[in-house]
């Protein structure tokens, strides 16, 4: 059973940094057809979950626009972890960030295709 377990949430100021990590067990369950996908969202309080960042087993890895520059998403084969440096965080970072696996997919940031998801951490920046 794949399962997804993130740590490295918590509470900074304005323009400080967080990293979030991402662990993976049975990550070899996710490889179909040569492929696996892992993301991170968020949600903010009121609002609609989004996609911030993904990355797949090829290295292939993109971020949305309003992240652009100050986040970025890595991963180690080595210990099956993905990881989210969150650098120059903003009050418009504050939600809880959630870990996310698709099956035998290319790099995407469409939520649909994500099977499996962590418990969320949360992010909180404030001024």
């Amino acid at each position: 059973q794949v399962q997804l377990v993130e740590s490295g949430g918590g509470s900074v100021q304005t323009g400080g940094s967080l990293r979030l990590s991402c662990e993976v067990s049975e990550y070899s369950k996710l490889i179909k057809d040569g492929m696996a996908c892992m993301a991170w969202f968020r949600q903010a309080p009121g609002k609609e979950r989004e996609a911030v960042a993904a990355i797949d087993n090829a290295g292939r890895n993109i971020v949305i626009r309003a992240v652009d520059g100050r986040f970025r998403i890595s991963q180690d084969s080595g210990t099956n972890t993905v990881y989210l440096q969150m650098d120059s965080l903003t009050s418009e970072d504050t939600a809880i960030y959630y870990c996310a696996a698709a099956q035998g997919m290319r790099v995407t940031l469409v939520a649909s295709f994500y099977k499996y998801w962590g418990q969320g951490t949360q992010v909180t920046v404030s001024s």
